[in-house]
């Protein structure tokens, strides 16, 4: 990745996904306009840092990051706003660091979700909770209801501000990068 688009996407994609992050947080949404803003900045920056093949690595690295949570949004277990964030940074990212932003993310995520889950008391309702979302799953007519959905379990459960653990993960694999802690 080119020196200086690497050090422009420091610069403005981790303020805006921080930005991001801060309002799920707080309001547990992410707005339309912030994800747009984010995406549209990071097609610009590809097409004049990367040129046609930065664009291609944009669009595709937005493919992967919708694709990789389109489908538990359908499921009703996130907020539409998460999956747009994650396309909106696969703009920048392209298709390989979005999927290893994204895992990373997920695992970051797990964790956050069981400190939340043990720091709370609410193991038992948390089981109680996965059940509900394995009998979702099983079956065809409730596997995209909003039977299980995030919202149904109301006071039962702690909603986990998604875009946080994305964020989180993307800085992470974004360090890893600069510092090449990997080869790539």
């Amino acid at each position: 990745m080119d020196l200086g688009y690497w050090q422009l996407t420091w610069v403005l994609l981790v303020p805006g996904i921080l930005w991001a992050s801060w309002i799920d947080y707080k309001e547990r949404r992410v707005p339309n306009k912030l994800n747009l803003a984010i995406a549209l900045v990071g097609f610009a920056a590809q097409a004049v840092y990367n040129g046609a093949p930065g664009l291609a690595s944009g669009a595709l690295g937005l493919l992967v990051g919708f694709g990789l949570l389109i489908v538990p949004w359908l499921m009703h277990g996130m907020g539409a706003g998460d999956v747009k964030l994650m396309a909106a940074i696969g703009v920048w990212l392209g298709p390989a660091l979005t999927l290893y932003s994204f895992t990373a993310g997920a695992v970051i995520g797990g964790v956050i979700a069981m400190i939340m889950i043990l720091s709370s008391g609410r193991l038992r309702m948390a089981y109680v909770n996965l059940s509900t979302i394995v009998t979702k799953c099983a079956s065809r007519k409730t596997v995209f209801s909003e039977y299980g959905s995030a919202k149904s379990f109301g006071a039962t459960s702690q909603l986990l501000p998604y875009g946080v653990p994305l964020t989180i993960g993307t800085i992470l694999i974004m360090t890893a990068t600069t510092f090449g802690w990997w080869g790539l």
